[in-house]
């Protein structure tokens, strides 16, 4: 089970939306639901903005302009979570939401594609930097671990809905004005958040106990990230999930118009059972995680999104996916990526300490958006060189192999508590005040996670102490001291 630093929770505050009665993650919160509401505003018009500058080209424009944004999100996230250590969390996440209003404010003065792009940069890049940052705030806000799944799940929904209800209000506000003015909304909605962190005082970043060289700090999380099996499994989740979510979003408007004969609307019905079965996940998953592991629920889901794409591909080589078969699948897909996205919070903030928790979730924010650099040129490519059934096929071998890389790399049985060994900690290290000796080292018991005073993960250390990196425990080199004189003098 995940361990919080936890506090009462009172019994009766059952529904999802109970957690909002803290005031800090309530402003939190909200200052999310408007930069989303701004970001998806942003999206319409920056659609618009492509199609007036490239006309038949626009969709060469956005695939360059989301292939950019994944390489932010790749590259820029880690490097600013190591070079803004220095900083407040609140002050990284209001400076970050004022330079995307600052390039929302612009982009309606774009003349040239190129320019498009650089802004894309910018703006993304301080997204990748700003949502790291948020996620890792969470936990530390709400200790509770009940709460924070109930956060991890509105979040989740605020996600969902922001795919819904922005398009349907870009629809509206262009019916009186230009698409330009979607931008002047989107400069609002991140102004909005900034206000709503600046106004709540935040946890202070427990720090590190060893500091690291500015290389270390960098790869940090990706560290982590390869050393911990849960996470890895998790990684593996979401190439799953990346490989669904670029079936439809690349392929849902083709699919419809062409295949199935359908509208605009139709389009916006299709994409709304997607979002709607995300939905329907987050708000069950709650009380499902109560009695369910992580692992419990997030395996059968990424085996469900290789399964429906599995059938989705031979219905439409035999030309019999209808237009209720293709709701039905779109909301099947939409629920076990919903099933696979809420619980990740959980997962990243038990597998790394309170100091590493924002370069975890960098890692994790970077790496899980690296896999759309792969699956979202297959979903379209494939789609236009072979046909929707290809794609489909092609994409369900992807997420059905990443399902059954990650079962068989996430141990079915998993405790946060580890025996383990250190070989190279001084015998007088804090660290080691419940420790006993062995011919390895100091062997003890307790929550663990990868960090600077434990590289390696105890499962694969039978051999090697979890801080030794080279060569085994010299059995003869360093004699085990005497245990209370070792005790009493780490004490002291």
């Amino acid at each position: 089970m995940l361990r919080f630093d936890a506090y009462p929770l009172r019994t009766e505050d059952r529904t999802v939306l109970a957690v909002l009665r803290h005031r800090t993650y309530r402003h939190l919160f909200a200052a999310q639901v408007v930069a989303l509401t701004g970001t998806g505003l942003a999206t319409v018009a920056l659609s618009l903005l492509a199609f007036d500058l490239a006309g038949a080209d626009a969709t060469a424009v956005l695939g360059t302009a989301l292939a950019i944004k994944m390489l932010a999100y790749l590259l820029i996230g880690p490097i600013a979570t190591a070079l803004a250590d220095r900083l407040s969390r609140r002050t990284l996440m209001v400076a970050m939401d004022l330079a995307r209003a600052a390039v929302a404010l612009a982009l309606p003065f774009v003349t040239e594609v190129w320019q498009i792009y650089v802004l894309v940069l910018v703006l993304q890049s301080a997204s990748a930097a700003f949502t790291p940052a948020f996620q890792a705030t969470i936990p530390d806000v709400l200790g509770d671990e009940d709460e924070y799944t109930k956060a991890l799940s509105l979040s989740r929904l605020a996600y969902d809905l922001e795919s819904l209800f922005s398009p349907a209000l870009a629809a509206v506000l262009l019916t009186a004005v230009g698409y330009q003015w979607l931008f002047t909304g989107t400069t609002l909605g991140f102004v909005a958040s900034a206000v709503l962190v600046a106004s709540v005082v935040l946890p202070r970043l427990a720090p590190a106990r060893h500091e690291r060289r500015r290389w270390e700090r960098t790869t940090q999380g990706f560290r982590i990230y390869l050393a911990t099996p849960r996470l890895r499994a998790l990684l593996l989740m979401h190439l799953a999930v990346a490989a669904a979510t670029a079936m439809v979003v690349v392929n849902t408007v083709v699919l419809v118009q062409n295949t199935l004969g359908g509208d605009r609307t139709a389009v916006a019905i299709a994409l709304g059972a997607y979002g709607s079965g995300s939905m329907l996940a987050a708000l069950l998953l709650p009380r499902l995680l109560r009695r369910l592991t992580d692992r419990q629920v997030m395996v059968p889901a990424a085996f469900t999104l290789g399964a429906v794409l599995s059938v989705s591909a031979a219905l439409l080589h035999l030309n019999l996916l209808g237009w209720a078969g293709l709701l039905a699948a779109w909301a099947l897909l939409g629920a076990a990526t919903g099933a696979i996205l809420t619980p990740t919070g959980r997962l990243v903030t038990a597998s790394a300490s309170p100091g590493d928790r924002p370069a975890a979730f960098a890692a994790q924010f970077s790496l899980s958006h690296g896999w759309f650099l792969i699956t979202y040129p297959v979903a379209g490519w494939l789609a236009a060189q072979a046909g929707m059934g290809t794609a489909a096929a092609v994409l369900a071998v992807v997420a059905m192999a990443a399902a059954s890389a990650g079962l068989a790399s996430w141990p079915a049985r998993e405790s946060t508590a580890l025996a383990h060994v250190h070989a190279r900690l001084s015998p007088q290290d804090p660290h080691l005040a419940d420790a006993r000796p062995t011919d390895r080292g100091w062997a003890h018991t307790h929550d663990f996670v990868i960090d600077p005073l434990h590289h390696r993960w105890p499962a694969t250390a039978t051999a090697l102490p979890c801080d030794e990196e080279r060569a085994a425990w010299p059995r003869t080199a360093t004699p085990v001291p005497d245990e209370p004189a070792r005790v009493a003098s780490a004490r002291r």
